[in-house]
C-alpha cells in the first residue's frame, strides 16, 4: 500500500486513470447505443449494472495478470501468423462490434421504427443489454490491462486497480451525459456508429498482428466530431428568425 503514496505510484495512477478513460471513449459510446434500445426508466439502470459487472470483471482480470499475460503465446497458425488467446479474443470482439453496429445502423435507416412506449421491455432484453455491454467491456479490458503491464510492474497490482476503478466511476458520471447526447442528434449517434465499426475493425486486424497506434484513431475521431458539431451550430443558426439590430427601428415597427 506505500507505494500507492509514494510520488513514482501517485504519477504512475494518474497516468494509468487517464490512459483507463481514454481507451473508455468508445466503451462509452458502445454503451449509450446499446442502452437505447430500452425504455428510457430502464437504461441508466442497464448501464450502471453492466459497468459495476464489467469493473468487478476488471479487477478480476488483473488478479489474473498472470494468465492474461499468458495469452500472448501462440495457440495455432493461420496463413503464417500465429493466434494466441489474446487475438482470439480481440477477432470475436471486433466481429461482434462491426455485427453489431451494422445492424443497428441498418435498423435506423431502413428498419421500421417501433413504438415502445405501449411495449415495455421484458427483463430479458435487460439482461441482453447488461450482457453485452459486460462482454464489449470484457474485450477493451485486455488491451488497456496489456498495456497498463508495460507502465506499471505486475506487483504493485494495487495502482492498477485504483486507476481502473477512478476510471470507472468518471465513465459511469459521464455515460448518461453522452448518451443523452448521443440518442438526441440522429447526425451524432450515426457517426458515433461509424466510430464503433472502425474500432471494430481496428481489433480484427490487430488480431492479425497489424498494430495501428490508437491515438491517431482518436485524433481523426476527435476531428470528424468537432466537424460535426459546427455543423449543427451553422444548421442551429439557419433556422432563427431573423432579428432587426437597430432596436430603434424595432420599436418604430412594433409601434
Amino acid at each position: 500500500m506505500d507505494v500507492l503514496f509514494s510520488s513514482a505510484g501517485l504519477i504512475s495512477l494518474l497516468t494509468l486513470t487517464l490512459m483507463e478513460i481514454v481507451l473508455g471513449i468508445d466503451n462509452i459510446i458502445f454503451i449509450s447505443i446499446v442502452a437505447s434500445e430500452l425504455p428510457e426508466n430502464q437504461q441508466t439502470k442497464a448501464t450502471r449494472i453492466g459497468m459495476l459487472i464489467a469493473l468487478v470483471v476488471r479487477v478480476g482480470l488483473l488478479f489474473g495478470i498472470t494468465w492474461i499475460i499468458g495469452l500472448t503465446e501462440p495457440v495455432f497458425t493461420l496463413m503464417e501468423h500465429g493466434f494466441s488467446g489474446r487475438d482470439i479474443i480481440l477477432l470475436a470482439g471486433g466481429l461482434f462490434l462491426i455485427a453489431k453496429t451494422t445492424s443497428e445502423i441498418h435498423e435506423k435507416l431502413e428498419g421500421e421504427e417501433e413504438d415502445t412506449s405501449d411495449k415495455p421491455k421484458t427483463s430479458d432484453a435487460l439482461a441482453k443489454v447488461i450482457f453485452q455491454i459486460v462482454l464489449i467491456d470484457i474485450v477493451f479490458s485486455f488491451d488497456s490491462i496489456l498495456t497498463a503491464v508495460g507502465l506499471v510492474p505486475p506487483e504493485q497490482i494495487i495502482i492498477m486497480i485504483m486507476a481502473v476503478v477512478l476510471s470507472m466511476v468518471v465513465m459511469m458520471l459521464f455515460a448518461k451525459n453522452v448518451s443523452d447526447f448521443v440518442n438526441k442528434h440522429p447526425s451524432i449517434k450515426m457517426l458515433a456508429l461509424s466510430f464503433l465499426i472502425m474500432i471494430g475493425f481496428l481489433l480484427v486486424i490487430d488480431s492479425f498482428g497489424i498494430h495501428v497506434e490508437k491515438g491517431y484513431v482518436y485524433v481523426a475521431m476527435a476531428f470528424s466530431l468537432i466537424v460535426e458539431l459546427l455543423n449543427m451550430q451553422v444548421r442551429k443558426r439557419s433556422k432563427r428568425p431573423v432579428q432587426l439590430r437597430n432596436s430603434k427601428i424595432k420599436k418604430g415597427f412594433d409601434a
